[in-house]
């Protein structure tokens, strides 16, 4: 089902760029207490997890975005919320976010399921008799709706998405266009930055050859470069995919979402600047369990309302409000 969203955005922060921009550089700390846990994955590698853990309610499962973390404003924001209703939840650190090194070569992608659903399994086997939510944000949404299609696992009793690039392609193509060169060239230079501190860690920790690898394919990188470029050169072969092509295609969560089996929020903006609205999904791709919501407004990961001057982050309470209804 494909709904209008009700989002109005806050009056002094019009159009997609200001609802993009306002979260990471102007939103405040988020006080939250967590506790951190590292996680060891099935090939010695490992994650951290960051808890909010009191009671004994439903656990929320929350996937980040591209270059951050457990830390970013929009996760800790829904936390808070969680807490509020009487809700546990669990933000997941892709390998190498949130300050916590991995020690392998490889890393986290916008089609990489296998760590979070060993996460998820692990909590799990935990908490057999808890309800489960999940939520994911940007390259967290596409792992999510990818993950839910491709397993049709119905161990949740909801989740959500928001501001997902459904499609990689046509969304890698959209950051070469514009005022969005500006936010593709931000996100590949701090992935530039990781690449050299996780080679620098690789070598203190004695995996020379994982190091010697990526030495190799960041030899190959230009100063300035493309998504296309990125995935080409470091994505694609780093993770056994022939080209950025073939990682695309294969990693796109558009073609799963047909399959998936629960309660599912879809939350996009069509001025969004990571993606062009072609990506948004038609309505008779959707199953009965999806509902899109979609709004002219919010831009990515933003959806920023107001009260006066009061920012308030609408977005945090639609997951939560939906979440709500079936947990």
């Amino acid at each position: 089902m494909r709904i209008n969203s009700q989002f109005k955005p806050a009056w002094w922060l019009p159009g997609g760029h200001f609802q993009t921009i306002w979260q990471p550089l102007f939103r405040g700390e988020v006080s939250l207490e967590r506790t951190s846990e590292v996680l060891t994955l099935p090939d010695g590698d490992e994650i951290r997890l960051d808890w909010v853990a009191e009671g004994d309610g439903p656990i929320v499962l929350m996937l980040h975005g591209l270059a951050g973390s457990s830390d970013s404003g929009y996760v800790k924001g829904l936390q808070l919320l969680a807490k509020q209703k009487g809700w546990r939840s669990v933000a997941v650190n892709f390998r190498g976010c949130g300050d916590f090194p991995n020690h392998r070569a490889r890393s986290y992608h916008s089609g990489e399921t296998t760590d979070v659903r060993f996460a998820f399994e692990t909590i799990q086997q935990r908490f057999p008799d808890t309800k489960f939510a999940a939520v994911g944000y940007s390259l967290g949404g596409n792992v999510l709706l990818k993950w839910l299609g491709e397993t049709k696992i119905k161990a949740f009793s909801a989740t959500a998405a928001a501001s997902v690039p459904l499609l990689l392609d046509a969304c890698a193509t959209h950051m070469d266009r514009g005022f969005s060169k500006v936010y593709r060239d931000h996100l590949i230079e701090k992935l530039k930055e990781h690449l050299q501190q996780k080679i620098e860690h690789l070598e203190s920790i004695g995996r020379r050859d994982d190091a010697a690898y990526l030495i190799k394919l960041s030899k190959s990188v230009p100063k300035r470069l493309s998504f296309w470029e990125l995935d080409e050169r470091i994505t694609a072969p780093l993770h056994g995919f022939n080209s950025a092509e073939e990682y695309y295609h294969q990693s796109s969560s558009r073609q799963y979402i047909k399959n998936i089996q629960v309660p599912t929020l879809l939350l996009q903006a069509t001025n969004d600047p990571f993606m062009p609205a072609e990506v948004i999904p038609d309505e008779d791709e959707l199953p009965e369990t999806l509902t899109l919501e979609v709004s002219r407004s919010g831009g990515h990961v933003g959806f920023v309302a107001s009260k006066g001057f009061r920012p308030v982050y609408w977005m945090e309470q639609r997951i939560v409000d939906f979440l709500a209804d079936h947990l």
